[in-house]
């Protein structure tokens, strides 16, 4: 409910949001609050709104080409298998 020339207090803490399977299959607004109609969630742990992304799972090295069966494609583009181009 703030509005212009209203006074604010800073709290010295990064926002956080509830986060839970509950959440999983329901619409919700972007400070975490139910607009489906269903009732509240209830969740008992909270995370940060700007937490670093998981890292990506490490892969392996790619030995076997991927052939095409079109040999001037094969010579020109290597891609190997399991590797999208």
């Amino acid at each position: 409910m703030i509005q212009e020339e209203s006074s604010v207090k800073a709290t010295r803490k990064i926002t956080q949001i509830p986060v839970s399977e509950a959440y999983l299959g329901r619409v919700i607004n972007a400070l975490a609050k139910p607009i489906d109609g269903r009732g509240e969630i209830l969740a008992s742990e909270s995370r940060l709104i700007e937490s670093h992304a998981p890292s990506i799972i490490s892969r392996c090295s790619v030995y076997e080409p991927l052939q095409t069966g079109l040999i001037a494609i094969d010579l020109m583009i290597p891609v190997g298998h399991s590797q999208q181009e």
